[in-house]
């Protein structure tokens, strides 16, 4: 599993650090595609220093030096706003992909784990791996009770259609975003943790965020990858 969960940012030769993380991604289908959410992707490269989107490969327990890991170039080749996921493709030899499964028969109280790089910038390039299990499969957005709770976020969703996603009784912290969520007998992905798409439709009226983890459901990536095919 380790050997399949990356990190995703930019990266500028002419800049320390070189790589700037932005979230997490993971490898699918041939080994040269990465999966991350649509969000983590950076709105403008510079063209002028050459930045470039990169992954980073993820470092081994004992490295001393959290810069001796490799980076690759990717490219943008797929993105569904909708369900804030998007594809890269990396240059190089294929990586250990994971398989992604549909996630139509996944029911609440199934245990999961999910895969990645929380407050990456800060801890390094070392995946760290949660337990939990869903709680609930809800809507990504309800209507609210009062008309001023509603805010652009939940009325976009709205009246683009909700779609169900699965509450996590676990706690992800920022730089989670685009970890895989996965069976834990099999490794199979059935979801993408996301941390903005949901949680700034279901929490906007909440002034502290919950500890509460979402994850967009695995299907929706597996119709991305076909069409990017």
């Amino acid at each position: 599993m380790r050997a399949s969960v990356v990190a995703v940012g930019t990266f500028d030769r002419t800049r320390s650090p070189q790589f700037q993380f932005l979230g997490t991604g993971f490898i699918v289908a041939d080994g040269t595609l990465v999966v991350t959410n649509s969000h983590v992707l950076p709105a403008v490269l510079d063209p002028v220093r050459r930045e470039t989107i990169a992954i980073l490969l993820p470092g081994r327990a004992g490295d001393k030096d959290k810069d001796d890991v490799q980076a690759r170039e990717a490219r943008q080749i797929a993105v569904d706003p909708s369900t804030d996921l998007a594809l890269l493709k990396i240059n190089g030899a294929p990586l250990p992909a994971l398989a992604v499964r549909d996630s139509e028969g996944i029911r609440e109280g199934q245990e999961v784990l999910f895969t990645g790089f929380p407050i990456g910038a800060v801890l390094g390039p070392f995946p760290a791996t949660h337990h939990g299990m869903v709680s609930v499969i809800t809507p990504i957005a309800i209507p609210q009770g009062r008309a001023a709770e509603l805010d652009s976020a939940v009325v976009r969703r709205l009246a683009s259609g909700a779609f169900p996603v699965f509450q996590l009784d676990a706690t992800a912290y920022p730089g989670s975003s685009g970890s895989p969520v996965y069976d834990p007998e099999n490794g199979d992905v059935i979801g993408i943790v996301n941390m903005v798409l949901v949680k700034g439709t279901k929490e906007s009226v909440l002034s502290q965020p919950s500890g509460i983890t979402y994850a967009v459901p695995s299907k929706y990536l597996k119709s991305l990858i076909d069409k990017a095919r």
